[in-house]
């Protein structure tokens, strides 16, 4: 950016050439949690079923008979439906829904699509505890999973009653989060994941699933891969028996590999290793490091926010060339790390120091049972922290059996999603209220002496445990979030350290993409050859504001990637180079990594985002007519998906197709009134019509409705100016600077008003901190020197 200031009378000409930008949409529309397709074309094994595989491993189908896998999805009858049909109602925002029997099934009368009261037969129970859903048929092979829930729970407890997922918020029948809607389609969103073998079964041509499973619930092979190797090899060996002997209850671990006994799978740790206290040590400590982090990337999937990449998953197979983790983004994670979204534990688990030294899923959990954990309360913690070190007040400071003296209670602190249903941070972590006053971010301590202040409590820390803290990267991160000057040293430093967690080191590098220079650029560089493929796929992201020549350079690599999400990502970053400044080696494998970029925007090819990632695609490479086409699919889809109006409307702006976009635009409003993107979409193109006095009302709407946007404060408060309104327009910059104190627009905007209005002092003292905004801008500086002279007794007239 170059800090030059503008006077009064080109203050039109500016809020004109802002229009002119129109709005571009973001390149990695999210895809929430979304489950992919499973199974499929990695081997010729076949799936033979639970029951078959309990003929030799009956101890372990005992244990997993009754446990969350086991009930994860079941037809409903009298044994499987758990919530009150005799006649029971629920209210809800004045609506009453009402729960009935009858001789074919469950029925709840409750507000359909069309906002009619209607009876639907229940299909399907999903989970058992602490809550159970309900999945109701539509034409077309959907499942809709209703949000009138059953508590599950005791009466003593609160439960066994009827409650809605959203209680806090109405949410008609015509809002996207209304049951029949796309984000509580079980199809998309939770199949997968409550089944074995899924195959989703989407045809586009006519809007509907053939989904398929081999188990509708959660079995064996779901995990360990399809079986039929394995009972071949069983039958060959001897039969059962030694199968049995040789497999059963961890038999298989004598064995070279999985692969020895028919297996596709290989869940065993074959280092050899073992969790041993050494001599004076109160941790335990690895004989020998894993030997790969198989079981962890075989939970992943269903256990981590994510989006699918390819829809070959199969038990196995990496993680980053199937699904690509989010990182600790905004709104997902707190600036620390901590959980503040539901975002499973995946993302959590790996920030810990228990993933970095070589802590598994079952070292703690037992997979195959109902139990959580492997032992009750403090034990399974004690199996790697000396509990007379550890279990004791001299370490945790609290009466033995209270909340703090647990050891979850204290280092995983949990957080309730689905109004009941309490999670808890797997980055078990010490307590830090000390963050919480510095970043905002929550404590454990705080949420059981939530009368007291993080002050309190940090002191108390500070008296038990000493006063000094090692840093945290939830500083930096923080100080990054809110564009701080000078945290582009920290973030890279943080790139290239690997005593911190992938996760941290990957969000690092997606955030340094807001900042220029040598810094910044180093990192990439480091990033893009990192051994995490996470990190590598960031360094892919982090490419994308660089010059052609500097993205060639860096990351033409990435496409030989070996896992998907990396080489998408590297694709993604590359589709907005011309295909002539490319030598022809370089084109053919940038067009290779296009189309596998397509392939997997295809994969969520029933959700609107995945058509608007196309149709950005598509722009990007001069297809203008299928990336209107994929956006008006996306449209079609979800009608309330603002993203593809916004981006359809800038498409209609480079097209010379302005009335229509305004039309559009008017279209999308009265789906969702209260978008303030989309206000801010209508006030730019009005403001290129020359209608500014209607432009001011719409960019108005969209400071109110998100504030959280500095873009769109200042391009009003730009607007105020150009009409004349310059107090308001001060006023306007000055709230947003309050919450945006490092945005360069807003302190540029601020220094020209100020000195077009004669206000030196101010525009010196704004000047001052677009300098330490921006320290390497030779504009800012110049700017600021030149306000210094006009400023100074006898200086230059503005």
């Amino acid at each position: 950016m170059r800090a030059m200031p503008i006077t009064a009378s080109q203050a039109a000409v500016w809020l004109a050439a802002i229009a002119a930008i129109g709005v571009t949409g973001c390149s990695d529309a999210s895809g929430d949690s979304a489950a992919g397709d499973s199974a499929g074309g990695l081997t010729e094994a076949t799936f033979v079923g639970s029951p078959v595989c309990a003929e030799c491993h009956a101890q372990e189908h005992e244990a997993w008979t009754g446990s969350h896998h086991d009930l994860a999805m079941q037809v409903a009858n009298e044994t499987t439906v758990l919530g009150d049909f005799d006649n029971a109602s629920l209210t809800y925002y004045g609506d009453t829904s009402t729960f009935t029997r009858r001789d074919d099934g469950y029925y709840v009368r409750t507000r359909g699509a069309d906002g009619e009261l209607h009876d639907y037969r229940v299909a399907y129970v999903f989970g058992v505890d602490p809550l159970q859903q309900y999945l109701i048929e539509f034409p077309g092979g959907r499942l809709q999973a209703l949000t009138l829930s059953w508590d599950t729970r005791p009466a003593e407890q609160g439960g066994q009653r009827w409650f809605h997922l959203y209680p806090e918020e109405e949410v008609g029948w015509d809002d996207p989060l209304h049951w029949t809607g796309p984000y509580l389609n079980w199809n998309y969103m939770c199949a997968a994941c409550h089944s074995t073998d899924l195959k989703r079964g989407y045809d586009a041509a006519t809007n509907s699933y053939q989904t398929t499973w081999e188990e509708i619930d959660v079995g064996c092979e779901a995990c360990h891969g399809p079986g039929s190797g394995h009972l071949a090899w069983a039958e060959e060996a001897a039969g059962p028996a030694a199968e049995a002997d040789s497999a059963g209850a961890g038999g298989a671990d004598r064995y070279a590999s999985a692969a020895d006994v028919g297996l596709l799978v290989d869940l065993a740790d074959r280092s050899g290793g073992t969790w041993t206290f050494a001599p004076g040590d109160s941790i335990a400590t690895r004989t020998a490091p894993r030997s790969s982090n198989t079981q962890i990337e075989t939970c992943a999937p269903c256990h981590a926010r994510r989006r699918v990449v390819d829809h070959g998953f199969a038990p196995g197979r990496p993680l980053l060339d199937t699904h690509r983790p989010d990182i600790l983004e905004v709104g997902l994670y707190h600036s620390d790390g901590q959980i503040l979204e539901e975002v499973y534990v995946y993302g959590s688990f790996v920030q810990s120091r228990m993933f970095m030294a070589g802590v598994t899923c079952s070292d703690c959990h037992d997979p195959h049972s109902l139990q959580r954990t492997r032992t009750e309360g403090n034990a399974v913690c004690a199996r790697c922290h000396l509990h007379t070190v550890y279990d004791t007040p001299d370490h945790h400071f609290h009466e033995a059996g209270t909340a703090g003296a647990s050891c979850v209670g204290c280092h995983m602190p949990p957080t309730t999603y689905m109004v009941i249903d309490p999670r808890s941070d797997h980055s078990m972590r010490i307590p830090r209220p000390d963050l919480t006053e510095l970043l905002g971010t929550p404590n454990a301590c705080n949420s059981c002496h939530d009368d007291r202040s993080a002050a309190w409590a940090s002191a108390a820390v500070d008296e038990w445990y000493g006063p000094d803290r090692p840093s945290h990267y939830g500083e930096v991160l923080h100080a990054a979030r809110a564009g701080a000057p000078g945290a582009d040293a920290e973030l890279a430093a943080i790139v290239r350290d690997p005593s911190e967690p992938g996760i941290v080191r990957a969000t690092a590098l997606a955030l340094l993409q807001g900042y220029a220079g040598r810094v910044a650029l180093e990192a990439i560089e480091a990033g893009a050859s990192d051994p995490d493929p996470l990190v590598r796929v960031c360094a892919a992201y982090a490419m994308q504001p660089l010059a052609p020549s500097q993205r060639l350079r860096l990351g033409l690599h990435l496409f030989d990637d070996p896992l998907r999400s990396v080489r998408i990502e590297a694709a993604r970053t590359f589709a907005s180079i011309p295909l002539d400044s490319l030598t022809p080696e370089q084109a053919v494998t940038i067009e290779g990594g296009i189309q596998e970029l397509e392939e997997a925007q295809r994969v969520n090819e029933d959700r609107a985002f995945a058509h608007t990632n196309l149709g950005l695609l598509y722009q990007e490479r001069g297809r203008p007519g299928d990336a209107e086409a994929a956006y008006r699919r996306a449209i079609e889809l979800e009608p309330a998906y603002t993203q593809a109006y916004a981006n359809l409307a800038d498409l209609y702006r480079l097209m010379g197709r302005e009335a229509e976009g305004e039309d559009l635009v008017r279209q999308a409003l009265e789906e969702v009134p209260d978008d303030g993107a989309l206000h801010h979409v209508l006030g730019l193109l009005l403001v290129r019509q020359g209608r500014i006095d209607e432009a001011i009302g719409s960019l108005r709407r969209a400071a109110e409705l998100t504030p959280q946007q500095a873009r769109f404060s200042f391009v009003y408060a730009i607007g105020l100016n150009s009409n004349g309104e310059t107090d308001r327009a001060l006023a306007v910059l000055d709230e947003a600077h309050a919450r945006h104190p490092y945005d360069p627009d807003l302190l540029l905007a601020l220094i020209t008003i100020h000195r077009d209005r004669g206000e030196m002092e101010a525009a010196v003292e704004y000047a001052t901190k677009l300098v330490d905004v921006l320290p390497d801008d030779l504009g800012a500086s110049r700017l600021l020197q030149e306000l210094q002279v006009q400023a100074a007794p006898g200086g230059a007239t503005p």
